[in-house]
């Protein structure tokens, strides 16, 4: 579980750094990196989910 949080800040910072350059530097690929990021980020939540879940019940 420790790892999986790991991944979540590690990509939490990545999509901070790329939608900051997209709004403050106005790089539009930085913006598609952002929105691949967003997604990522979704998908180590809900794996998350599960892991809380299957932890909280043990």
């Amino acid at each position: 579980m420790n790892d999986l949080i790991a991944k979540i800040n590690a990509e939490i910072e990545t999509f901070k750094t790329e939608s900051e350059s997209l709004s403050e530097k106005g790089v539009k690929a930085a913006g598609a990196r952002a929105r691949k990021s967003s997604l990522e980020i979704e998908k180590l939540l809900k794996e998350f989910r599960k892991v809380s879940i299957e932890e909280s019940k043990k």
